[in-house]
């Protein structure tokens, strides 16, 4: 039996089966923390923006169409989400001004203490990227969404997604070579 995909379940939702909404909650909350972890690095506000996230996909159910991916409609309202949440709160929307929070992982395995060091300096390296940048690349290598989705998320062309992913890996190398004190290739 083939479970139920994401765009039937929020068809169903959509048509007042509200029930299935903790289903796609269940499947997405984890990805969907994890990716304003990484673009906040605030625990509580990731907690919270995921809340969001889904109050308003209850709130604006009857908007889905169902013509591209869940996902990548879940994800445009977790990037309006994160924009109203500091514009609320008065901070800027850049996360760069933000006070990051380390972001802690699983513990890393000490006998492998070089891969830890360099896992740690590469977060640190998104981190400093400007936020457009980190977004994209949080979208693209941490959630392995394809570059049409990520237009659709950014409303933007694919090609500019191309550019941006690419400009962001070469900032994002050019930073860690420089907080690792190595040369780049």
């Amino acid at each position: 039996m083939n479970p139920i995909s994401d765009n039937e379940l929020m068809l169903s939702v959509r048509e007042g089966a509200v029930d299935k909404l903790g289903l796609l909650f269940e499947r997405h909350h984890v990805p969907l923390y994890n990716f304003f972890l990484k673009l906040v690095g605030n625990r509580e506000i990731s907690e919270d923006l995921v809340q969001e996230v889904f109050l308003r996909i209850l709130k604006h159910r009857k908007t889905y169409r169902g013509e591209s991916k869940f996902t990548s409609w879940m994800y445009q309202i977790a990037r309006n989400a994160r924009v109203d949440y500091y514009r609320k709160r008065k901070l800027e929307v850049s996360a760069d001004e933000e006070k990051m929070e380390p972001v802690s992982q699983d513990p890393m395995p000490t006998d492998d203490l070089e891969t830890g060091q360099e896992t740690a300096l590469l977060r640190t390296a998104l981190n400093r990227l400007p936020f457009k940048k980190r977004e994209v690349l949080v979208l693209s290598r941490f959630h392995d969404m394809k570059y049409e989705e990520i237009a659709k998320v950014l409303n933007c062309p694919v090609s500019t997604v191309k550019v941006l992913v690419h400009r962001a890996i070469k900032d994002l190398r050019s930073i860690f070579y420089e907080l690792s004190g190595e040369k780049a290739i």
